[in-house]
């Protein structure tokens, strides 16, 4: 049981501290020593503070032998993305100057730890979260555990491939272009974006720390190697009313659009062929399914979203980048006969610099297109989509610019790509739930979004509780732990 047990859903975990099978201290000292023998091959957990997790382990423990009060998170061990602050383990979000700082824990941290849990790490990210792939000069990369040679996604990274190993059993990440769905996919567990706003971002990195506004498009969320832990953190980390334990939907009552089309965003066969088999299943276990075209007209999507993100991005570059980029933008003005490279850059300068009569502009589109969303999720409970072009792509550390993504046929597609499938989500604060659908030729993972009406996490959820305990969820991967 000692090994197993890591590796168990944290429900799982939690009856076994509940019911005194295994003491607090005993499940955190196995998570240590786990992360102690996986730390070179995977580099997930970056930082820790042993001392008082060891300490709150204790005297949970001492609490729950007097049969004492405790919270529903009693106990369990838990690691942080690095991009929300921990009390003694501030956010660096990869940059060595907000790590000396004091801090207290951020909102959605706050929730877990008042639950109980024993928060004693922090997972990796790339700088300022920006990436798919989660490196940086502080910390190093980390590793795909289905294949080191790989990446574990961005910018939850470190937590997805902590989780998929058992190194902990639930994590805290955050999403503004798939950072908590992509290193799920990449990984093969769990996550749950929620409907914007709904979890606090206060004591999220970026931006900068002591800010008070919400971001638009960012969202905290849980992930998890069930459905029914993604409800239980959410839960407890939301601001507004979350069931932490309900039904799962009935699958025979369940309609879902499945938007797997090819006609504006690439997508890998290998990708499309475990979609497909997934469909398949769904059918077989009575859900009701249509295949439909992309539910909101791509070009706007893509133009309004890059406005939007740019316009964030923008406002978390140096003063002298920023100054670089409205030069740039002097000069594209007077441009003509523009390769699509080129004029993919451009437009990316343009979105970094956008004045706020161009976000205004974004931001309507952008309502537009929810607006005409209500139609679709009036004849469907959730649509289902690809969440990456491609399965897990090999550590890619170029210049941006230089980067392309090389799918199984041998088509190459532009690094940017990773945005296309996320977009409509982010875009229009709809919530997510990312589940695992099976492993493509490769043998790596391939995980499914399932994108509900904004407010309707509540019905993702529960969508993918019937499906994680009806048709399949996590597998472990094929690695010596």
């Amino acid at each position: 049981m000692a090994e197993d047990i890591l590796i168990q859903d944290a429900t799982s975990q939690l009856a076994a501290l509940q019911s005194k099978r295994i003491s607090a201290e005993e499940l955190l000292k196995l998570a240590l020593g786990r992360q102690e023998r996986l730390h070179t091959r995977l580099n997930a957990v970056i930082k820790a503070d042993l001392t008082h997790a060891l300490e709150r382990a204790r005297s949970i423990d001492d609490t729950r032998v007097k049969n004492g009060p405790l919270g529903p998170l009693a106990g369990l061990p838990m690691t942080i993305k690095d991009t929300l602050d921990v009390q003694g383990m501030p956010a660096s979000a990869g940059l060595d100057g907000f790590r000396h700082r004091f801090c207290e824990d951020a909102n959605a941290v706050n929730g877990a730890r008042r639950a109980g849990a024993v928060i004693w790490g922090k997972t990796n990210v790339p700088v300022m979260a920006g990436d798919w792939q989660s490196y940086n000069d502080l910390y190093g990369t980390t590793n795909n555990p289905w294949d080191p040679e790989r990446t574990s996604g961005g910018s939850s990274g470190g937590a997805a491939a902590a989780l998929a190993v058992g190194i902990t059993p639930l994590e805290i990440g955050s999403d503004i272009g798939g950072s908590l769905r992509v290193p799920a996919s990449f990984c093969g567990v769990f996550s749950h974006k929620p409907t914007w706003g709904l979890v606090s971002q206060i004591g999220h990195i970026p931006p900068q720390p002591g800010a008070h506004a919400e971001r638009d498009l960012n969202v905290i969320g849980p992930l998890a190697r069930s459905a029914r832990d993604l409800r239980l953190l959410l839960s407890l980390i939301a601001d507004g009313p979350v069931a932490a334990r309900a039904p799962a939907a009935d699958l025979t009552k369940t309609r879902i659009g499945v938007w797997i089309e090819e006609d504006d965003f690439p997508l890998d066969g290998e990708i499309r062929t475990v979609l497909e088999a997934f469909v398949t299943q769904l059918a077989q276990a009575g859900a009701e399914i249509e295949l439909i075209s992309s539910p909101v007209p791509t070009d706007q999507l893509m133009a309004s979203y890059q406005v939007l993100l740019g316009a964030i991005i923008g406002s978390d570059m140096p003063e002298t980048q920023r100054k670089q980029m409205a030069a740039m933008r002097g000069v594209s003005k007077l441009a003509v006969n523009l390769g699509a490279d080129e004029r993919s850059a451009l437009a990316q300068v343009r979105a970094y610099t956008a004045t706020h009569a161009e976000w205004l502009e974004a931001n309507e589109v952008r309502c537009r297109l929810r607006d005409g969303l209500k139609t679709v999720f009036s004849k469907y409970d959730v649509i289902l989509a690809p969440v990456s072009p491609t399965v897990a792509f090999p550590h890619n550390h170029k210049a941006f610019n230089g980067r392309k993504l090389t799918l199984a046929d041998g088509r190459t597609i532009p690094y940017g790509s990773m945005l296309n499938w996320i977009a409509l989500a982010t875009a229009c604060h709809l919530p997510v739930t990312t589940v695992p659908v099976g492993r493509a030729a490769s043998g790596l993972p391939v995980g499914a979004q399932l994108i509900g009406p904004q407010g309707g996490d509540a019905k993702t959820l529960a969508i993918a509780q019937a499906i994680d305990e009806n048709i399949g969820g996590f597998v472990r991967p094929a690695i010596d732990f």
